[in-house]
């Protein structure tokens, strides 16, 4: 007998091990080859250590968690600190790890960990392992995509910062770069930034 054969002739088992022929009005069964549902998901969202509840009150308390946080490393990596509406830190998430000047922002991944946490805000930060926490051209224009994307998802971007050593950093907002300046630039109001 084949495995086919097999198939056709035992019951479909549901995620429970229980018979998936049972009555047609109960959710996540399948009643028949020709009524199938689609898969069924759950997301969560794993702590995996615990920490200090600390208040991100300034830049620099939120550069200060996040440089001990990084510790020096010799690639790029993205974070987002995520804040609840007092500013108390839910939780850090590494979005990605790049290379030695490069590093790979999406926004789709930006904001996945704050909107499973609830974040109410984010302080997104990068890390530059040259030292030097100067912005690139790259630096701010992806500060508006994350910025606008914040609008859009309902989180506020409440700074994004760059990582030098010895704690040394670059704010955004401080600084009145990108987005926190002074003035919108129309082509970010338009979409083309």
């Amino acid at each position: 007998m084949s495995s086919i054969e097999v198939s056709k002739k035992s019951p479909a088992k549901n995620l429970l091990g229980g018979s998936a022929q049972m009555r047609n009005n109960e959710p996540g069964v399948i009643n028949n080859e020709s009524d199938p549902i689609p898969p069924v998901y759950r997301v969560q969202l794993v702590c995996e250590r615990r920490g200090v509840p600390k208040v991100a009150s300034s830049p620099a308390a939120a550069a200060k968690v996040i440089s001990r946080f990084l510790q020096s490393p010799d690639r790029e990596h993205v974070v987002v600190l995520m804040l609840d509406v007092q500013k108390l830190i839910i939780g850090l998430h590494t979005v990605s790890v790049g290379s030695l000047d490069a590093s790979i922002v999406s926004t789709r991944e930006v904001f996945k960990a704050p909107m499973l946490a609830n974040a109410a805000s984010v302080v997104v930060a990068h890390n530059h392992p040259s030292g030097d926490v100067s912005p690139s051209r790259e630096d701010i224009e992806v500060s508006y995509m994350l910025y606008k994307a914040g609008i859009l998802m309902g989180i506020d971007v409440d700074d994004q910062l760059i990582i030098g050593e010895k704690a040394n950093y670059f704010s955004f907002q401080e600084t009145r770069t990108g987005p926190y300046g002074s003035g919108i630039p129309a082509a970010f109001l338009a979409g083309s930034i």
